[in-house]
């Protein structure tokens, strides 16, 4: 599941992206308007997180953009300002929630389950590849009836290899998708986890599902 968070206050954007990132997130951070926009319109994500108060370009100019471009990718709008209008003016716009500061991690959390429900109504909730099977909501996988133990990044690595099963990733691809856009590409991180990966799903099972492309990258087949 992957999060764009645009959010000025640094001390804020660190301790949300932190608690999301425990939570099997990948989350990427924009300080400003302006550069939250350019993610928003050039990156694929699940949901996005706006402040409405940012440098450049506020999280309402953003929404309104992104809509008008038919991105229907959920968004919740953070903000200090509780007043009525202010919550209509930004559902109107087309966010999807609301959540005024101060707030709990749990209650964003909370909503943040509940707009991924909604999201789930396009994609489907429980990822499938043979006898595996993976549940995007509580993180659990299971092969063969028996449950998998997931790090963080192993989770992302093979949520975004089914969501994508029967067609070829590319290594600069799932590094994208697992980590933020600042990330090197160019290193073989993702070399390492594919095979501790694929150490737990295919090792101890005679058929096998994950498979590499000689110079490409790696490949979930269902077949």
């Amino acid at each position: 599941m992957r999060l764009l968070l645009v959010e000025d206050e640094k001390k804020v954007a660190s301790f949300i992206k932190k608690g999301l990132e425990e939570e099997y997130y990948s989350v990427d951070v924009a300080y400003d308007g302006k550069e939250g926009l350019r993610l928003a319109l050039t990156t694929e994500y699940d949901i996005m997180i706006f402040d409405l108060m940012l440098p450049f370009k506020d999280g309402i100019s953003i929404l309104k953009t992104i809509r008008a471009e038919n991105i229907s990718t959920p968004v919740l709008i953070l903000t200090a300002k509780a007043d009525i209008p202010d919550k209509v003016i930004g559902l109107d716009s087309g966010a999807d929630d609301y959540l005024v500061k101060p707030f709990s991690f749990d209650e964003l959390l909370a909503r943040l389950r509940t707009l991924q429900r909604r999201r789930s109504v396009e994609k489907n909730l429980i990822l499938k590849a043979d006898d595996l099977y993976l549940d995007t909501q509580s993180h659990k996988a299971v092969r063969a009836n028996v449950e998998i133990e997931l790090s963080q990044k192993e989770y992302s690595i093979l949520e975004y290899l089914l969501q994508n099963k029967n067609r070829v990733v590319s290594r600069t691809k799932l590094t994208e998708h697992v980590y933020d856009y600042n990330f090197d590409t160019n290193t073989n991180i993702i070399d390492v986890y594919i095979n501790k990966l694929r150490n737990k799903i295919d090792k101890n099972y005679k058929k096998q599902i994950l498979h590499s492309v000689r110079g490409v990258g790696y490949i979930i087949k269902d077949e």
